[in-house]
């Protein structure tokens, strides 16, 4: 399993579809996910640290772990079939429950669990940025530190 750190969120146009964006923390490689717009929203806002007024969805599943005392271990994301990924939370009393990865990741940014992937899913599914673009990763860099979640548009 490789260490994956999350670059953030972004709408890809002109479809409109959200990506999120992970990097091997030890390679070069990049791994894009796509993802509803609730769950980029979600893990956007987990990424500026903006607390909801009212706890969402993965800030009550986190409230509830810590109420129960059961800590998320680390997301596993570990498979891709027919362009879909799969993932699994694996929490600290030893259960593995199978999940998106992007509601894994909106979790895992709200607990401070590591995130991994399989090679397995890296090599097929992630991209080598040639250095004559990282202009470009660096521009996606400063797009991801000025948006916030209400540039997602809101949730229904």
């Amino acid at each position: 399993m490789l260490q994956m750190d999350v670059v953030g969120v972004r709408v890809e146009m002109p479809s409109n579809q959200p990506i999120v964006l992970l990097k091997e923390a030890q390679g070069e490689r990049y791994l894009p996910i796509w993802i509803g717009m609730t769950e980029a929203t979600a893990i956007a806002m987990a990424q500026a640290e903006e607390p909801p007024p009212r706890p969402l969805t993965h800030d009550l599943f986190r409230d509830v772990l810590d109420g129960l005392g059961i800590r998320l271990s680390t997301v596993n994301i570990v498979a891709l079939r027919d362009g879909i990924f799969f993932a699994d939370l694996v929490f600290s009393n030893g259960v593995e429950v199978s999940a998106r990865p992007s509601d894994s990741i909106a979790l895992a940014l709200r607990t401070g669990a590591r995130i991994f992937a399989s090679e397995e899913v890296v090599r097929e599914a992630g991209v080598i940025i040639p250095d004559d673009q990282e202009d470009e990763v660096e521009k996606f860099r400063e797009f991801l530190d000025t948006i916030t979640p209400e540039d997602f548009g809101r949730a229904g």
